[in-house]
């Protein structure tokens, strides 16, 4: 397949070009600076400027850019959050518009706060009502703009992130840190959900939601173990052979980080079960497994196996 990507040069966004070259698909990674990418036979960076006429026929759209929630959360960094999803998305979706040929998809990247901060539900895809926070105000205006590819005829799927785990990326070296210092401990009361993925499974799952044609909608890219946060301190702290005994005041957090420290200090449980239904299984899909591969990356993966 052609296959059109924006956030290419992330985090997840550049493991997930990476296995689906190989695959043998051709990439074209829209990027601000495609100067200073070096292109290859399968794998074009093109920029923000390039209309549908420019480019060959595309199969597939996949949404990933966006600013980091990483940061302060004054005003303008609030704006910086959801304007740079909206105007992504916009933009893509007039390219697709502006196509003779449609894509057959447009996987549009979302998040599990779309539901919401709690500790007693449990979210699923059933679950219509958004929550009232800020994060759930982004990922519901980032999903209404991307709606409009549904009215093209093309399927569409809203891919509502959990938390990313991975080596060299994601939530995982920040929430680990305290650990590898002999500081680790539950942050708050410990009891907020933390809804994560381990980067390979999440890729995996992307690759899955391009192949299956009939998958539409929303889809949890979760792993179906959620973890409250005093849980996942005491496995992460097991696996490292580390001391976990730090109480560490949700206040701190507040006072350091303002808004943003709803990241660590709140959560949801967001159970995939699309992802389950539709017969989509895991590597890493236990959080010993998922820590464990993070500290020593070469180990064999179920799907690598022969």
């Amino acid at each position: 397949m052609n296959i059109l990507i924006s956030g290419g040069t992330g985090f997840l966004g550049s493991k997930l070009a990476a296995h689906l070259l190989s695959l043998n698909h051709k990439l074209y990674i829209l990027t601000r600076n495609p100067e200073t990418q070096a292109n290859t036979s399968h794998m074009t960076f093109v920029d923000y400027d390039t209309t549908a006429a420019e480019l060959p026929r595309i199969d597939a759209v996949i949404n990933l850019a966006g600013e980091s929630l990483l940061g302060y959360w004054t005003k303008k960094k609030k704006e910086a959050i959801l304007t740079s999803r909206l105007r992504v998305t916009k933009y893509l979706v007039q390219l697709m518009k502006d196509m003779k040929t449609k894509p057959d998809v447009f996987i549009s990247g979302s998040a599990v706060g779309y539901y919401g901060m709690s500790e007693d539900f449990i979210f699923t895809e059933a679950t219509t009502q958004p929550g009232n926070d800020f994060l759930a105000s982004v990922a519901r205006q980032w999903e209404i703009e991307a709606s409009e590819a549904e009215k093209l005829g093309i399927r569409t799927i809203y891919a509502r992130f959990g938390v990313l785990l991975g080596r060299d990326g994601g939530a995982f070296p920040l929430m680990s840190l305290p650990i590898k210092c002999y500081a680790g401990g539950n942050i708050g009361e410990g009891e907020q959900w933390l809804s994560w993925i381990h980067v390979n499974d999440a890729v995996k799952l992307i690759t899955f939601c391009l192949e299956n044609h009939i998958l539409k909608g929303p889809i949890n890219v979760t792993a179906p173990n959620p973890k409250r946060n005093k849980d996942f301190m005491k496995k992460a702290a097991q696996v490292y052979e580390r001391p976990n005994w730090f109480h560490i005041p949700a206040l701190l957090f507040y006072l350091a980080l303002g808004e943003m420290a709803q990241l660590l200090t709140k959560g949801q449980y967001a159970y995939p079960q699309k992802a389950l239904d539709y017969g989509f299984t895991y590597d890493l899909g236990y959080l010993d497994q998922a820590i464990e591969n993070i500290k020593n990356p070469s180990q064999e993966l179920p799907s690598e196996r022969k």
